[in-house]
């Protein structure tokens, strides 16, 4: 794909940024609050980094953080994986894919996905309402390239790196809506 093609297939995404994200935070304002999963393909990048990150900082609510994929189960994070999150502290070294399954997405009070393809997969495999469920790159305080975020699984350190990073920003915008201050 020619850089052109590129860039013009993400410009909706860029233009509308702003006014995706203040509608997210509209409605994760009104969400219940008593459980996330967050949902990525594979579970072992991008979701069990970001439900680390997610559960370090709703335990103190009572709040449990779930992650799972769309495919496998008992696969390892990779290498880059565990090396990129250890500089947030989080270590990926133990962690083990978990398949979807019902049970997880019906209890869910919300529901954290990575791409506009898992969004709608969650609510037409499982019923689940899309309101129920935000795309993580939405909340990124920061301008976007595009909406979802990429998964950097088989790619260099240097791009988990910048994955977690972005994730590691939205992650701090969720939980700001989700938990508001004084709280």
């Amino acid at each position: 794909m020619s850089t052109i093609t590129r860039v013009l297939r993400h410009t909706p995404d860029r233009l509308l940024h702003a006014r995706r994200r203040r509608e997210a935070r509209t409605r994760l304002a009104a969400r219940r609050r008593d459980s996330v999963l967050v949902i990525c393909h594979g579970n072992i990048c991008r979701s069990p980094f970001a439900a680390a990150l997610l559960a370090r900082e709703l335990e103190p609510y009572g709040i449990p953080v779930a992650s799972a994929g769309f495919i496998g189960a008992g696969r390892p994070a990779p290498q880059e994986a565990v090396a990129a999150a250890a500089a947030y502290d989080v270590d990926l070294l133990c962690h083990r894919s978990q398949p979807i399954r019902p049970d997880l997405v019906q209890g869910a009070g919300l529901i954290v996905v990575m791409d506009q393809t898992q969004r709608r997969a969650i609510c037409s495999r499982f019923g689940r309402h899309p309101q129920d469920v935000v795309l993580l790159g939405d909340l990124d305080p920061a301008p976007i390239e595009r909406r979802a975020i990429p998964d950097p699984v088989t790619r260099p350190l240097a791009e988990f790196e910048a994955c977690y990073a972005r994730i590691a920003r939205c992650v701090q915008e969720l939980v700001r809506v989700l938990i508001p201050a004084g709280r």
